[in-house]
């Protein structure tokens, strides 16, 4: 009976055949290192972390708003012509009696640009930190970095530095997409190609090549540079490639959703700001999903070391085959007094015989 069942124990284990999708994974490496990527980011709490990424994003705008508005502030102010020309237009464009109210508003934010411009500046500064913080751990939680964390005024003077870069970044991609587009468009009307549809495509082709260059270029510092501790430059290349291609993707179906949002009467009152939640959920998203992306990648993955095994430990007890001198000294003497009384018993014996 024991060796019947295990003889169909091990016919059943030996007959088993891997998954349709263990199949596929082992003929598509591609899909292998999908499926690596997405289990990283689903075990290192990306839509977590996605989350609070996006909430700091939008708690971000107040102060920079107000940043915004004090710029304007300080413009309008050393701008008479331009302030009465926006006080008129508001006063036709809004019902009477409103106008007035309105121009009120920005006479006093006029006159406490400054107050607002620090505030503006200060809150600026903190939700930024906090924005850039739960960015960087985000991206150390997907390269799984275990190190100790630092003491608070390297962090922040990291996230600082960091934040910095970021912006320092971004100048750039914005610059390199404005010059590419404006040069496009200024070598078109030079050659006279400008009505020619052909030449538009080519260069419109160019102006993408130039925004993917561009993209690769932040999404290059974002995810080899703002991690708590900085990978190669080489393992990001290629996911930055990937993120570069994916974000322009994202844009042009973020940009058709915002359209069919704010198409309706409500969604012209709410669509905006819900617009602006997806975006950007979406972007935090996908930013952490390219790093998981590259972090999974063979040259990047860690090895595994096994856990040592339990160490057990049980006092030895040794059970001797000789006495001990206690025992033996024990022997001598129940064996001489043994002897004493046997000479005793031989000797009356021998009188009585």
């Amino acid at each position: 009976m024991t060796s019947a069942s295990t003889t169909d124990t091990d016919h059943g284990a030996g007959s088993s055949e891997p998954t349709r999708m263990e199949k596929l994974r082992a003929r598509y490496p591609w899909l292998d290192h999908l499926i690596r990527a997405a289990t990283r980011y689903t075990e290192k709490h990306g839509d977590h972390y996605a989350a609070a990424i996006t909430f700091f994003s939008i708690l971000a705008l107040v102060p920079l708003l107000m940043v915004a508005f004090a710029a304007a502030g300080f413009v309008l102010a050393n701008n008479q012509e331009l302030l009465t020309q926006l006080q008129q237009g508001i006063t036709a464009a809004v019902p009477p009696g409103l106008g007035d109210l309105i121009n009120g508003v920005i006479e006093q934010a006029i006159a406490q640009r400054n107050a607002v411009g620090v505030i503006g500046l200060l809150g600026a500064l903190f939700t930024g930190l906090g924005w850039m913080g739960n960015l960087r751990e985000a991206l150390s939680e997907q390269w799984d970095q275990r190190d100790e964390p630092p003491s608070i005024l390297k962090r922040y003077g990291g996230d600082l530095l960091a934040m910095i870069g970021l912006g320092l970044a971004f100048a750039l991609s914005f610059a390199v997409t404005a010059v590419g587009t404006g040069l496009s468009n200024t070598v078109l009307e030079f050659l006279g190609l400008g009505d020619e549809s052909w030449a538009r495509f080519l260069f419109f082709l160019a102006g993408l090549a130039i925004t993917l260059a561009a993209n690769w270029l932040v999404f290059l510092w974002v995810i080899a540079r703002l991690p708590r501790e900085p990978v190669t430059l080489r393992s990001a290349v290629r996911a930055a490639l990937l993120g570069a291609v994916g974000f322009v993707i994202l844009q042009q179906v973020m940009t058709v959703y915002i359209a069919s949002v704010t198409s309706s009467p409500a969604g012209a009152a709410f669509g905006p700001i819900i617009g602006l939640l997806v975006f950007t959920n979406f972007v935090s998203r996908f930013i952490l999903f390219v790093t998981a992306w590259a972090a999974t990648l063979k040259e990047n993955q860690r090895e595994e070391l096994p856990e040592p095994a339990p160490v057990i430990v049980r006092p030895a007890v040794t059970v001797g085959r000789t006495p001990g001198p206690r025992a033996t000294a024990g022997l001598l003497g129940a064996g001489a007094l043994l002897g004493v009384l046997g000479l005793g018993l031989g000797g009356r014996r021998r009188d009585r015989g």
